[in-house]
């Protein structure tokens, strides 16, 4: 073992700039990379979490303290990747080159690098493999980099989502191997077959043959001038496509016939230049009509939506013909034989499929009341986040729009398409290792991978979906760390073969499934970072990701997935909130953000008690780290109030922080960053428990050791 007073790497050098851009570079991979497999907020890039963790893992070898053993081992480890090192000095050098070269993604799987990497930490923890813990793990990066370096990982979260795609990347990947993948492919594409047909008369193919692969919407209000009452379709821009080369738009014409309210028809047409396209109706939440000019204030587009509890869906007379609702502004179709997407209005093909989706949903929804309501409702019921407010809570609007279950956010036909998925998914019949399938794979396995593939769907399928014409594509619910209204929105086709859709979203999964480099499985629970089920002294690493103060509301934003989870993996022992089982949703009461909007025990949840919760979490981490540990803690808040309340809970928990490296986590051009202050930097704080009997530190020695 390491002794105590020996320093480790992290505490006297790191590879601050090499780690930074392989961190940057790696946000903007995609196929294969485990953070495709679901989403998660604020998930930490594996190349830091990697670089950090060796570095804490690995002593430095110019202290007198370093063990002799693992000098020379090291240093005979070293040469399969570099020239042998021929002192200390040079071995450190060596060490620190090792890290910032290994934080290369393209290096992650690279057998040679792995080999060293692993036989690095066993030399420097020649018995047991050290233990590393992260109480707040999240999105899994820090566990995940644990076992690829040969350490044994324990990985805990409060949250359900967490839980189940710690599960699935910890325990079922490592477990099964490449098997689950193959697994997956079969299974997933039986289901995908079975929702194809059942769904098929939703999504018709158009007269001519092209195939609809998105249907673009805008919610609607009416104008409110008198002698006008026109309907305001809600439009941020009348943009299709507005690629260099290929440019289609909305053309906004006004039909008044007479003793009728005016009328606003949309063409598509192909602009000469940008001034021939309007600008959108809505901004700020005010509405323009198309026909007066008059402005609809923020107050009455609400109270509009609100009696519409949404706008989301289309609203049908008794012949069938829509009178109001959301309304179809073009179909992206792929043509036979043709390149491009091509787009074309809305015909009465298409609202006829919706009415037939409705009319299903109708019927999911009156058999499951005639059983007796047994079991979760079909479409999710919970409650949506109440949100405003200061802290985490802002983040949320849905509800003063009329979307006060999770259900209100899908339209109809997206609430059909995921309830059959699920449906077909729990069917018996799509058990794996049946007809034919791998018999080493049972159900339970395979079962949460598939889920993870059909959140990914409905991630991508709810009506706060975004056309983004400078791409030609769609952009997921969560483009920030937020839930608000989207007033103009894409709905895509969840059976089809092209775009965002259950096949891509499996594919997603699969590739995840078939990188796994890692066989020893990881531990994972459901707990509170605050009361944490390990005993005294037990684990080697502390290090961890904590909430960000006021930044992300975790536990609301993960609902949205939790809610159909929940559906497809019934009575799942993750997928529930461990306090309190009368809550439908994650928990919230013990959920360590500062949030004003909630309370824990009458308390409410303000900056005192992010920092009395994190002093509590901190404290528990001091316990059950061994007594030559180390700790490492990431936080990234652009505000002085976050930083002050995470040091102050650091302190009450009994640290001590002996080093800080900056690393640029983040890919700048990312959506959050665009016209904010998000921060670029992740600051990874290097710390030791700090002895119960330590003395009063002397501002004089503190300025002295300063330079």
């Amino acid at each position: 073992m390491i002794p105590r007073e020996c320093k480790r790497l992290a505490e006297v050098d790191f590879p601050i700039s090499a780690v930074s851009q392989h961190a940057a570079r790696e946000k903007s991979i995609r196929h294969g990379h485990p953070s495709t497999l679901h989403l998660w907020w604020a998930r930490r890039p594996l190349a830091s979490s990697r670089a950090v963790l060796l570095a804490l893992l690995l002593p430095d070898p110019c202290d007198a303290a370093c063990p002799q053993p693992f000098t020379a081992r090291a240093c005979e480890i070293l040469t399969a990747v570099r020239q042998r090192p021929k002192d200390a000095a040079e071995l450190r050098k060596a060490l620190i080159w090792f890290i910032g070269t290994f934080a290369d993604w393209n290096l992650a799987a690279d057998p040679t690098y792995l080999r060293v990497a692993r036989e690095l930490v066993r030399a420097a923890h020649p018995g047991e493999a050290p233990l590393v813990v992260d109480p707040f793990a999240g999105g899994g990066s820090i566990p995940l980099e644990a076992l690829r370096v040969g350490c044994e990982a324990f990985a805990s979260d409060l949250n359900p989502v967490a839980c189940l795609i710690l599960k699935v990347m910890l325990e079922e990947i490592p477990r099964h191997g490449p098997g689950l993948a193959e697994e997956l492919r079969r299974v997933g594409g039986e289901v995908k077959a079975a929702a194809e047909k059942e769904l098929a008369d939703l999504y018709p193919p158009d007269p001519d043959g092209a195939t609809p692969i998105a249907y673009l919407w805008a919610r609607t209000v009416r104008c409110e001038a008198p002698n006008c009452g026109a309907e305001i379709p809600l439009l941020r821009s009348f943009w299709l496509c507005r690629k260099p080369k290929r440019r289609r738009a909305l053309r906004a014409a006004v039909a008044r016939p007479a003793g009728e309210p005016p009328r606003v028809e949309l063409e598509v047409f192909e602009p000469a230049s940008e001034r021939d396209v309007r600008a959108g109706t809505v901004t700020r939440a005010k509405a323009a009509c198309p026909c007066c000019g008059v402005v609809l204030p923020p107050e009455r587009v609400r109270a509009q939506l609100a009696a519409q509890r949404g706008g989301a869906d289309v609203v049908f007379d008794e012949a069938g013909r829509r009178i109001g609702g959301a309304r179809l502004t073009a179909v992206v179709t792929l043509r036979p034989g043709e390149t491009g997407r091509h787009y074309r209005p809305a015909a009465e093909a298409d609202y006829a499929a919706v009415r037939t989706a409705q009319a299903r949903l109708a019927g999911i929804l009156d058999a499951w009341e005639r059983g007796g309501k047994q079991g979760l409702c079909p479409v999710p019921d919970e409650p949506t986040p109440a949100g405003g407010g200061s802290g985490a809570g802002r983040a949320f609007s849905v509800q003063r729009y009329g979307m006060f279950r999770w259900g209100d956010l899908f339209t109809a036909r997206q609430k059909v398409a995921l309830a059959t998925m699920i449906k077909l998914m729990t069917a018996r019949h799509w058990q794996a290792g049946e007809d034919g399938g791998n018999l080493a794979i049972d159900k339970a396995a395979t079962l949460p991978s598939i889920t993870l593939a059909m959140s990914r769907c409905a991630e991508q399928s709810s009506s706060m979906v975004r056309w983004r014409y400078t791409v030609e594509a769609v952009a997921g619910t969560f483009g920030r760390q937020a839930l608000p209204i989207v007033w103009d929105f894409s709905e895509i086709v969840v059976t089809g073969d092209r775009a965002s859709n259950f096949s891509a979203a499996l594919d997603w999964v699969r590739e995840v499934l078939e990188q796994g480099v890692n066989r020893r499985i990881g531990q994972l629970q459901s707990a509170d970072a605050t009361d944490h089920p390990l005993p005294d002294q037990a684990a080697g690493v502390w290090f961890t990701d904590p909430p960000y103060y006021d930044a992300i509301p975790y536990s609301d934003l993960s609902d949205f997935f939790l809610v159909w989870l929940k559906r497809a993996l019934p009575g799942h022992p993750l997928l529930r909130d461990p306090f309190d089982p009368a809550n439908p949703l994650s928990p919230k009461t013990r959920e360590a953000v500062q949030d004003e909007t909630k309370t824990c025990n009458g308390r409410v949840k303000n900056r005192a008690f992010f920092e009395d919760t994190m002093g509590a979490a901190f404290a528990e981490g001091r316990r059950v780290l061994n007594e030559d540990g180390i700790g490492s803690v990431v936080f990234a808040h652009k505000t002085t109030e976050g930083w002050e309340a995470l040091l102050a809970g650091m302190i009450r928990g009994g640290w001590t922080i002996t080093g800080s490296w900056p690393i640029a986590t983040e890919r700048p051009g990312r959506l959050r960053s665009q016209d904010s202050a998000a921060l670029a930097t992740s600051i990874h704080l290097v710390c030791r428990p700090r002895p119960d009997d330590a003395p009063v530190g002397d501002w004089a020695v503190v300025l002295r050791e300063l330079p």
